[in-house]
């Protein structure tokens, strides 16, 4: 089974602009939408919602919700936007998407869950996926967790995506969830073991090589959220040091392609700020990080942005510091 590494999805974060940016930095990862709600695609526009350029890269819709024939629906009419794979979220624990029965509070619910799979399955020939978590409340123990992750593979479910803590539904905010139930990736591992010919997928508090080449050493495949989209030029050394590739673009190539991205985007109407706030962290770490930043905020993350100072930008930053845009 081959090894993959994913960028997690994340709300308000990896929208269309995001995925396309991640896609110039890396070939090889697989990159997910942030969550759609089933009833936004079934009953809203759907164009809008599920549309985006076209890229080499694997993507997969995340879609939350908890009514069957509505998960279906939402599955038929995403067949055609050109996703690989359709994954169902059942690891958010905000009180929102707990008050729309939607996320981690479905692990509660094992049964509909199974409902929920089974239907989507039958709408749609894209595989069907879950995100979740090792438990939720005072849940937490393994034979819990495995016996749900044999409730979601026999409904259908083709992958399993374990962010490797559980969920706090009641007493804590989702921020406070990525971090202060501990992680504990053994319960990860041990899925592994029983579901050898399954496809098992770890997330949770990965933030170097080293932690993704240890865990595929375990697991086949390793999911990353915030270290990314805070650090997104991280792909670029997990693609040379992951998957081998030393061809991978600078900096400055990451946003001289954009460029005309955001020229066809902004030409829709498409206001800049929606596309220039991923960005934010591209230079992270580098000399230079600190005016790219100050700069984006006066002037790019504003909602009458203007185009030119892309261009402005960039001389701005190879004259802060050339050495930031080599490889």
């Amino acid at each position: 089974m081959k090894k993959t590494v994913s960028v997690a999805p994340m709300m308000d974060c990896t929208d269309k602009h995001e995925i396309y940016f991640l896609s110039l930095i890396s070939k090889n990862v697989h990159l997910y939408s942030e969550m759609i709600v089933a009833n936004a695609i079934v009953k809203g526009d759907r164009n809008k919602l599920l549309s985006f350029k076209k890229i080499s890269n694997p993507v997969t819709l995340q879609v939350g919700g908890s009514n069957p024939e509505e998960l279906a629906e939402a599955c038929k009419i995403s067949e055609d936007y050109g996703y690989k794979e359709i994954n169902l979220n059942l690891g958010c624990p905000s009180k929102k998407v707990q008050k729309n029965k939607f996320g981690a509070c479905l692990m509660q619910e094992p049964k509909l869950v199974a409902k929920c799979i089974e239907k989507m399955n039958k709408a749609t020939n894209l595989p069907v996926t879950v995100k979740t978590r090792i438990g939720y409340n005072e849940v937490e123990d393994f034979d819990f967790f495995k016996s749900f992750i044999q409730t979601t593979k026999d409904a259908g479910s083709k992958k399993f995506i374990i962010h490797a803590r559980k969920a706090l539904l009641k007493k804590l905010s989702p921020k406070e969830n990525l971090n202060i139930p501990p992680l504990k990736y053994n319960y990860v591992y041990k899925l592994k073991d029983y579901f050898k010919n399954d496809e098992i997928i770890i997330n949770g508090g990965i933030k170097t090589i080293e932690e993704i080449n240890n865990h595929l050493l375990k697991v086949d495949g390793v999911m990353i959220g915030r270290a990314i989209y805070h650090s997104p030029y991280f792909l670029a050394q997990i693609e040379k040091e992951v998957f081998g590739n030393n061809n991978v673009p600078t900096r400055n190539d990451v946003m001289e392609n954009l460029i005309p991205y955001i020229q066809e985007e902004t030409s829709k109407g498409i206001q800049l700020n929606h596309i220039m706030r991923h960005t934010v962290g591209l230079f992270h770490g580098q000399i230079g990080s600190k005016t790219w930043k100050q700069y984006l905020s006066k002037n790019m993350c504003i909602r009458d942005a203007d185009l030119q100072k892309v261009n402005h930008i960039m001389d701005q930053i190879k004259k802060t510091n050339p050495v930031s845009l080599e490889r």
